[in-house]
């Protein structure tokens, strides 16, 4: 067996080179104006955020929406997008949004919070806004920590789950239960639609779509308040490899707080 000196090889190698890569299209999506961010990597936070913008653009609401973000990481990528947005202060974006909506009914009104902030910080915000059927629409991006302050604990931990203060996982005894906010609203007679989906592989992220789809279609539809709370990946806070965190927000966070439609007032199609 004839054998080449790597010199040889590198001749060959370089006059076999395909050309030098070239950006043939920006995919960034057409409501966010810079793909870039400085979230860390991995994040779940800006897949969330575009299914809720690819949502607003299928449904033509561009021009007729505001959004109200919370105090979280996400509210980094406010600035990304190319429709209106209002800051609320911690955890009190549901009660901006109201006022938002009552002003100006016409328009269709959402909120961006992480769990710390509408759980933690203004549950109450989001359950009076339900119980009074306020015709918004409420995102919360769920993965368990306070990602921006360090990575600690939420309502929505789930047992076992390590973050920056239940370094030996919560425990129910220690530390309490995990609360299930989705399953909490869709008990409230002022909501028309709740769901719960993620964004840690291709089928969930457009199962997620379809549910913002609907949540914007009943709050059209003026049934009342709609929630989607969407299961995010946070590795940082989580201490698992980038590439890990995907399955481990399936075994992990899915397995207590589950994906699914837990309320509709819309007519079946």
């Amino acid at each position: 067996m004839n054998r080449r000196n790597n010199d040889e090889l590198r001749v060959i190698a370089t006059e076999h080179a395909p050309d030098d890569a070239n950006q043939v299209a920006d995919f960034t999506p057409g409501l966010i104006d810079v793909g870039e961010h400085h979230l860390c990597p991995g994040c779940g936070e800006p897949i969330a955020i575009r299914a809720v913008m690819d949502a607003i653009a299928l449904l033509g609401l561009a021009d007729t929406c505001i959004a109200v973000f919370g105090i979280g990481c996400s509210t980094a990528f406010s600035n990304n997008l190319d429709v209106e947005v209002l800051q609320a202060l911690h955890g009190r974006a549901p009660s901006v949004a109201t006022g938002v909506a009552r002003v100006h009914p016409g328009l269709a009104v959402f909120t961006i919070q992480g769990d710390g902030d509408m759980a933690n910080e203004g549950l109450q915000e989001v359950l009076h806004a339900a119980a009074r059927g306020e015709n918004i629409v409420c995102i919360m991006l769920n993965n368990g920590v306070f990602g921006e302050t360090g990575g600690h604990l939420t309502v929505t931990t789930t047992i076992g789950q390590r973050t920056k203060n239940t370094l030996d996982g919560r425990t129910a005894a220690e530390h309490g239960h995990p609360m299930r906010i989705a399953e909490l609203l869709a008990q409230i007679d002022g909501v028309g639609y709740v769901a719960r989906g993620a964004v840690n592989d291709a089928g969930n992220v457009a199962r997620t779509k379809r549910m913002v789809v609907e949540a914007f279609t009943a709050q059209q539809a003026g049934l009342g308040l709609s929630f989607v709370e969407i299961l995010t990946m946070c590795p940082t806070g989580w201490f698992v490899p980038t590439d890990e965190a995907p399955d481990y927000l399936a075994s992990t966070l899915a397995g207590t707080h589950g994906v699914g439609v837990l309320r509709s007032a819309l007519e079946p199609a």
